[in-house]
C-alpha cells in the first residue's frame, strides 16, 4: 500500500521531493549547488535513506557513488569532487588534499582523506527492507561497506580499545562542536592564515582545521603517522554510535548478501563494551568525547551525547538518564525548536554559531531514531513534531535556530529534505 499523507504533510512531501530533484546530478546529490557542490559521504547517506522512501533506484545510485571514491585502504573519503565544478568553487578543494598523489587513493576522481561517520549500511539495510529486488544490489555494495569498516577498525582504534578515533573535526559531521575546543588548543596553527573562516568557524580554529589537514596529506594520510604523531586524536560518541548501529546493520547485510554476519556482530559488541567504558560520565550521566591524546573527556555536552541511543543495548538506567538530560532545561526544555546541538546553560553555547547551539534536522533524526530504538514513544514524538514545525516554518534550510526557529546557512539543503521524507515515512509504519 503507498504512503498516503493528509493535510499539509502532502505539500511538505512534495516540496522535500522536489528540492531532492533539484540538486541532483545525475550520479549523486549535491548538499546545496552554490555552497557545497560536491558529494559528503555524511550527506548522502541522509540523502539515500530518504530517496530509500521515494525512488528507490536513484538511493541505489546514490550510496554506490559515495564508493567510487573509496580507497585501497578501505576508507570512504567525506568528499568526492565533481569534476566539473570549478576548482575555487570550494576550499580546500582538490589541489588541497592532493589524493591522486597517494597509491591507495582511486584513480581518475579527486577525493579528501577524510572519513565521515559511517551511515552507509544503515541506508543499505533501509532500502533492504523497502518493496523492490535489492538482492543484486546489497551483493555488490556488501565488499564495500565491509571493507569501509575494516579500514575503521584496522586504522582508526589507535587506542587500540574498540573504538574509532577522529582525526579531525570535519570527520565528525560537527565541525566547529564546542566538544572539538580542547583538543583543538594542541594543534599549532600555522605561521600565515589559509581561508579566514572556510569552515563556518572562528578565524583560529579555521586554520587549524586546514593545518591538519596539511599535515595528514604531507604524511600520505598513512595509518602509523596518524597513530603515533598526529595531535588530535578524540574517540567522539556520534561517530561511534553510527559506526554501531551501521555495524549492527552490516550483519544484516551479510545475511541477505549470503556472507557471514558473525565477525559483523562481534564487531558490534565490541564498540557498545568500549563506548560504556570509554565516553560515558556516570557523573554527569552524559556521554562525551574522549582526547586520545590527553585521556580526558571534553568538557562540553552536546547532541553527541544522545546519539548512543542507537545502541539497542544500552542498559535501561543510561537510557533513562539520557532522556531525562534530552528533556530537560539544558536542551529540549528549554527551546522551543529542539534539539539544540550544545546544552543551553552552557559558556559554549551560542544560537547561531555553527554547530554550537542550532537545531539541525540530521541531529533529530539521529536522536529521533535512537529514541525509538528504546521504545521512547514521547521523545520520539517531540522530535519529529518539532522537526516537521521547523521545515514547514522556515523551509529546509541548513540548520535553524533553537528559539524561534528561524532557518540559517543554506536553502533547499538535501539532508533536511530527505529526513523529512523519511520522517514522514514513519507514520505509514506507526
Amino acid at each position: 500500500m503507498g504512503l498516503r499523507l493528509t493535510g499539509d504533510e502532502t505539500a511538505v512531501w512534495t516540496a522535500a521531493a522536489r528540492v531532492l530533484d533539484a540538486n541532483w546530478t545525475g550520479t549523486a546529490t549535491v548538499p546545496s549547488p552554490g555552497l557545497y557542490p560536491h558529494q559528503w559521504s555524511w550527506d548522502s547517506s541522509f540523502v539515500s535513506l530518504g530517496l530509500a522512501r521515494h525512488r528507490p533506484e536513484r538511493a541505489r545510485i546514490e550510496l554506490l557513488s559515495v564508493f567510487r571514491g573509496q580507497w585501497a585502504t578501505g576508507l570512504v573519503p567525506h568528499i568526492v569532487f565533481s569534476s566539473g565544478i570549478p576548482r575555487h568553487a570550494y576550499f580546500p578543494g582538490p589541489e588541497f588534499w592532493r589524493s591522486r598523489a597517494q597509491p591507495a587513493a582511486p584513480r581518475g576522481v579527486d577525493t579528501s582523506g577524510l572519513a565521515q561517520p559511517p551511515l552507509q549500511a544503515l541506508a543499505a539495510l533501509r532500502l533492504a527492507r523497502e518493496p523492490g529486488e535489492h538482492r543484486a544490489f546489497l551483493t555488490r555494495l556488501y565488499p564495500l561497506l565491509a571493507a569501509q569498516h575494516a579500514y575503521l577498525e584496522r586504522d582508526r582504534d589507535i587506542a587500540g580499545c574498540g573504538l574509532v578515533s577522529l582525526c579531525h573535526p570535519w570527520e565528525s559531521g560537527l565541525e566547529n562542536s564546542p566538544a572539538w575546543d580542547r583538543p583543538l588548543e594542541a594543534v599549532s596553527p600555522p605561521a600565515s592564515p589559509y581561508a579566514r573562516g572556510s569552515d563556518g568557524g572562528d578565524c583560529a580554529d579555521s586554520d587549524r582545521h586546514v593545518s591538519l589537514v596539511r599535515s595528514m596529506r604531507d604524511a600520505g594520510y598513512r595509518a602509523e603517522y596518524l597513530h603515533d604523531d598526529h595531535p588530535f586524536v578524540v574517540e567522539d560518541p556520534l561517530f561511534n554510535a553510527v559506526f554501531l548501529a551501521s555495524t549492527h546493520a552490516l550483519a544484516e547485510v551479510a545475511e541477505l548478501a549470503g556472507a557471514d554476519p558473525g565477525p559483523h556482530r562481534e564487531a558490534a559488541q565490541r564498540i557498545h563494551l568500549a563506548m560504556l567504558d570509554r565516553l560515558w560520565d556516570g557523573e554527569t550521566c552524559c556521554f562525551r568525547a574522549r582526547d586520545v591524546r590527553t585521556g580526558q573527556l571534553t568538557p562540553a555536552a552536546t547532541i553527541s551525547a544522545f546519539v548512543p541511543l542507537l545502541d539497542p543495548d544500552l542498559p535501561r538506567s543510561i537510557v533513562r538518564g539520557l532522556a531525562e538530560l534530552l528533556l530537560s532545561a539544558r536542551f529540549a526544555g528549554a527551546t522551543g525548536y529542539p534539539v539544540p546541538t550544545v546544552d543551553v546553560q552552557s559558556a559554549a553555547f551560542d544560537r547561531s554559531g555553527y554547530w554550537r547551539g542550532p537545531t539541525w534536522v540530521n541531529t533529530n533524526w539521529l536522536v529521533w531514531l535512537g529514541a525509538l530504538t528504546h521504545h521512547l514513544d514521547a521523545v520520539a514524538d517531540l522530535l519529529l513534531g518539532s522537526t516537521l514545525r521547523l521545515v514547514r516554518q522556515s523551509g529546509f534550510r541548513e540548520y535553524f535556530d533553537p528559539f524561534d526557529g528561524t532557518g540559517r546557512g543554506s536553502h533547499d539543503f538535501s539532508w533536511s529534505a530527505a529526513l523529512v521524507l523519511d520522517l514522514l515515512a514513519s507514520r505509514r509504519c506507526s
